[in-house]
């Protein structure tokens, strides 16, 4: 007779571990996924299965696969949310189109990249437009980077290798935010590289500065801090300028979001007041390495720390400090709409829930399809919205494809 598999562990215990990887509490989740605390630990203790659309809301919130909280072997997850171009992918892996024979000249390439850096920044399709630009220009830059590698021209040797670094932050931006954690390590690992090649004392900055993000993203805590600090540590050797101090100030705000994912609420308030703050008003608004940090930029992290902490009175209170309509950035503007819904939803207002969203999809719409978080507020509204804006929640639900 074969041997018999142990039964697997209950859902609960998968809701557990992956809340715990995730330094989340039981009531912040509760609160973000519209059930009670207690109903949640009932479901943690084995007491209570969670219905689908329950558990649907639970796996979006803590960033995983429906199957991760099912027991699957991560092999079996479900991918369907990965929208990274394929063009951009077979360029990344070295099946793009065949460059030209003769390299592009490092201020051609420079010219592609903050052009493709500026409509990322920028434009309301910036995912449609970044699969159509990124292919060719990924081609191009990283054949003129081959080239360069073995001449003896060591001032174009230096600028190719700055304009790859920035083109490769750019793509770690992309593909987090298009849903590939592995990529995104995987660029920003090259921009590190091609800043360290160049001698760039910023640019290694700004390199180590996204890869805390990407670590930040993957529930690293630990390692995106570590990362921020020691990136700090080096720039304390270069000579002090705006842009070695707005760096600093920007890695401290990766050092900020570490503590707050562990739930160190106050370390986290004391770094952002005591030293984020401090550089930015140093440096003032400002985007160098195109990490947008200012005072501005510092706001929104408090805001941000209140929210997750559960502190949705307080987090309103600094959403009404804050003056957005100076970024450069439409994703951080984006972002503090997108915080200041969370707090309203935090607070059951779903009129002015719906209002932000309704905003954010008029602001950036392919920014709001990719958004979990949105994806979930909708889901809640569409369960206790009454009947006089049902209309238009339904509408909302149909365009994100979540009915």
């Amino acid at each position: 007779m074969p041997e018999m598999s142990p039964p697997a562990p209950p859902i609960g215990q998968y809701v557990r571990f992956w809340r715990e990887k995730r330094q989340r509490t039981q009531v912040a989740i509760a609160g973000l996924i519209g059930i009670t605390e207690e109903y949640l630990s009932q479901i943690e203790r084995g007491l209570k299965t969670p219905s689908l659309q329950v558990l649907h809301a639970l796996a979006k919130e803590l960033g995983v696969p429906i199957s991760a909280l099912l027991g699957e072997a991560p092999s079996e997850y479900d991918s369907s949310d990965i929208t990274v171009a394929p063009s951009v992918t077979h360029a990344l892996m070295g099946y793009g189109p065949s460059a030209s024979s003769e390299p592009l000249a490092p201020a051609a390439l420079r010219e592609g990249v903050e052009s493709a850096w500026r409509m990322w920044q920028t434009s309301r399709t910036r995912f449609t437009e970044a699969a159509s630009l990124l292919p060719g220009l990924i081609v191009e830059t990283e054949h003129a980077v081959r080239i360069h590698r073995i001449g003896s021209d060591i001032a174009t040797r230096r600028e190719t290798l700055r304009v790859a670094a920035d083109l490769y932050f750019m793509l770690r931006s992309y593909c987090r935010r298009a849903g590939r954690v592995d990529l995104s390590l995987m660029v920003a690992d090259r921009a590190l590289r091609a800043a360290e090649d160049a001698d760039d004392p910023v640019r290694i900055a700004v390199a180590q500065w996204n890869l805390g993000h990407v670590l930040l993203g993957d529930g690293e805590y630990e390692g995106a801090e570590q990362v921020a600090l020691l990136g700090i540590e080096h720039l304390r050797d270069e000579l002090r300028s705006k842009h070695t101090a707005a760096m600093t100030g920007a890695l401290e705000l990766v050092a900020v979001v570490a503590d707050a994912r562990r739930k160190r609420w106050w370390k986290a308030r004391d770094r952002l007041r005591d030293q984020a703050m401090l550089r930015a008003r140093e440096v003032g608004e400002g985007n160098v390495g195109w990490t947008v940090f200012g005072p501005t930029n510092v706001q929104l992290h408090w805001l941000n720390i209140e929210m997750e902490a559960g502190e949705a009175a307080e987090a309103l209170r600094v959403a009404n400090q804050i003056d957005t309509s100076r970024l450069p950035s439409l994703e951080r503007r984006f972002t503090f709409l997108l915080e200041v819904a969370r707090c309203h939803d935090l607070r059951r207002e779903d009129t002015a829930v719906l209002v932000h969203l309704l905003d954010l999809e008029e602001m950036a719409p392919e920014d709001l399809a990719r958004s979990p978080a949105a994806h979930n507020m909708v889901a809640r509204l569409r369960r206790r919205a009454h009947r006089t804006y049902q209309r238009q929640v339904n509408g909302l639900a149909e365009r994100l494809n979540i009915l």
